[in-house]
């Protein structure tokens, strides 16, 4: 007998076999519920769609294999993502945290994460599960690769729970990208219909004629055809997901598996994707749960729920589903499963710089009310963007924002295409469910605008907000040390940046004055953006941008020269030379931000084309998304110098 196992099986001897297996069972019991056997799970997610489909009540959808799953599923309807844009929303979902606190919040940013942020999916493989992703990650961070090696034991376009082991359960994600924006509005229209509409019947392609036209569209021939387009998009899309039910059905899994169905934000068309309002953060979300495992949900198939839940909250409601400890970083909340916490009161989210576009707005949703903060109320919604300005249907908006009194508009039309935006809104989901009617101004109204502000303000402090450090200062940051920790080991609170983003849209040049001058980057950032912001520049506030061209801060010292020349106010010659200078840097994240601040002058910028043309020259190979980007602003300020 082999004495390193014969002591073992000595301490144990008295229990007897039947004993032991007792336990085991009790053991199995308490950590899977009322049956020992472990789920399988599945996510199907659509890339781009808002709830437009046939079960949420849309007569214009053709979406019969989503609703036929909708007859065994739950039904929320109050699911919101964290952003109204793909790779930050996917940052929350693999690490059930959101965004703008993990420091991944900027568009296809590459800051570092602390090592042990590793995406849920790792702790269901370390329990034995097989898990597959097909095949988007896009987790807007640079340890990425990192989260990919350690999640998926498949990761590509073949990745199929077809592929574990005999009896292994599985984890498995299927990303559709038949609704993405590039099919619904972006795509030639010859790419659309070979590649989309192709798929579908006669019958199934939809009329531009009927097409359900929102009031903060105007009705034009080319909207009626995009709308379409984007509808005919869903019902391929809609194919897909038959086509998953049915492998399921065949392999005969139907009753081991739970299914997710849900979008990674609102639709790709304009208004939606991109702004934080419920067209661009709402989303569909049904869960079909087998009647064997009916007893990790609250509630009954087929029922319609209205509780309040968010992306940071998908990740942690599967590891309670399973049994799994939640890591203490995760700060979503279970909405199933053995570990179903209390409802949520509200949803956030943010919107920060989405590709070339900077810009910041903050909003909470509750049960019934939407409130949107915009701390750069100075930029219009509809700001230029090369990537969706490929999209024939972009050029209307366009079209109807050259009317910069909104005379010929209706409000509704003009709150997204108009030169500005408002610094606060509110809407009344329920009497109001597309946003079209800003209450923030209205008397009867003023307790709940409280509320909501109330609510922003401390969410913004508790989830550590990393949003209001200007980008260039948190690339510093990140070149040494994940944002998201060095935000505990310094104790960060965004208050004081806060206090001066405050300032943005408001007349207290004083104010703005002060923080202009801090020494604190963020402080000064937010200082400058405010007077930057101002219809006019008086001689005291011409002095101190004259005074931060020389800041140390180059976000600071671009939009002290934006506003310059803008105003064509003060030492407009130094504002260039900044301009050129940091046109030519060597950190093409400083480029990206010298380039976008000279394609928003537009004409006012003119003498800069050469450099503009010399940067589109240097960097005409795409090496990276922030390369990308610089040809996304070179170019378009380009074709508007033609």
């Amino acid at each position: 007998m082999n004495p390193s196992r014969s002591a073992p099986l000595a301490k144990n001897q008295f229990l007897g076999p039947g004993i032991s297996l007792i336990i085991i069972f009790i053991i199995s019991f308490a950590k899977w519920g009322y049956s020992a056997e472990r789920p399988n799970i599945l996510w199907i997610t659509a890339e781009d769609m808002s709830p437009t489909l046939g079960c949420y009540g849309d007569n214009y959808a053709n979406t019969p294999n989503i609703d036929r799953l909708r007859q065994d599923s739950i039904k929320y309807t109050h699911a919101f993502a964290t952003s109204p844009v793909c790779s930050p929303s996917r940052a929350c979902l693999i690490n059930g945290l959101i965004a703008s606190t993990q420091g991944s919040h900027q568009m296809r940013s590459t800051y570092p994460l602390p090592e042990y942020m590793l995406g849920f999916p790792k702790l269901l493989r370390d329990k034995g599960y097989f898990t597959s992703n097909n095949v988007k990650t896009d987790y807007n961070s640079g340890h990425a690769a990192k989260i990919i090696e350690a999640s998926w034991d498949q990761n590509s376009n073949t990745a199929h729970w077809r592929n574990r082991k005999n009896e292994q359960p599985f984890f498995s994600i299927f990303n559709i990208m038949t609704s993405h924006q590039s099919r619904s509005m972006v795509w030639p229209e010859k790419q659309f219909k070979d590649q989309v509409q192709s798929k579908l019947s006669k019958e199934e392609i939809h009329n531009p004629e009927k097409a359900p036209i929102p009031p903060y569209y105007p009705d034009t021939p080319v909207i009626r055809k995009t709308v379409a387009r984007y509808y005919d998009c869903v019902t391929a899309m809609d194919k897909r997901v038959g086509e998953l039910l049915d492998q399921l059905k065949e392999d005969k899994l139907l009753d081991e598996t739970i299914v997710f169905f849900y979008s990674d934000h609102g639709s790709g068309m304009p208004r939606h994707k991109r702004i934080p309002l419920d067209s661009g953060l709402q989303v569909p979300l049904l869960v079909s749960i087998p009647e064997k495992y009916k007893d990790l949900s609250p509630h009954e198939s087929g029922a319609s729920i209205n509780r309040i839940v968010t992306f940071e909250d998908f990740g942690p409601t599967v590891l309670s589903l399973l049994g799994i400890d939640q890591p203490s970083y995760m700060k979503g909340v279970p909405f199933l499963g053995m570990n179903n916490g209390a409802p949520r009161e509200y949803a956030f989210a943010h919107r920060d710089r989405i590709d070339e576009v900077i810009d910041m707005s903050r909003s909470v949703r509750n049960r019934r009310y939407l409130y949107v903060r915009n701390y750069m109320p100075n930029l219009s919604w509809n700001q230029q963007s090369a990537w969706p300005d490929q999209g024939e249907i972009n050029h209307e908006f366009y079209k109807a924002g050259r009317d910069k009194t909104g005379s010929k508009l209706s409000p509704a039309q003009f709150h997204f295409v108009g030169p500005r935006k408002a610094r606060e809104e509110l809407y009344d989901c329920v009497a109001d469910p597309q946003n079209l009617f800003n209450l923030a101004n209205s008397p009867s109204h003023q307790k709940i605008l409280s509320q909501m502000r109330v609510a922003h303000r401390e969410y913004m402090v508790e989830s550590t907000d990393l949003g209001f450090i200007p980008e260039l200062e948190l690339a510093k940051i990140a070149s040494n040390h994940s944002p998201y920790q060095w935000a505990r080991d310094v104790e960060y609170s965004p208050v004081k940046h806060m206090t001066a983003a405050n300032l943005v849209g408001t007349s207290n040049i004083s104010k703005m004055i002060m923080a202009s001058e801090s020494e604190d980057a963020g402080t000064s950032y937010w200082g400058v953006t405010a007077l930057s912001a101002l219809p006019n520049l008086n001689t005291r506030a011409v002095r101190v941008l004259n005074k931060t061209l020389d800041s140390k801060y180059i976000n600071v010292a671009l939009v002290s020269a934006s506003a310059l020349i803008h105003h064509n106010a003060g030492d407009t010659p130094k504002a260039f030379r900044i301009l050129k200078k940091h046109l030519h840097s060597q950190d093409e994240m400083v480029v990206l931000f010298a380039a976008r601040t000279t394609e928003m002058l537009g004409q006012k910028a003119r003498q800069l084309s050469d450099d503009m043309k010399k940067v589109e020259m240097k960097y005409q190979e795409t090496t990276s998304d922030i390369v990308y980007y610089i040809q996304f602003s070179t170019t378009g300020f380009l074709s508007r110098m033609n």
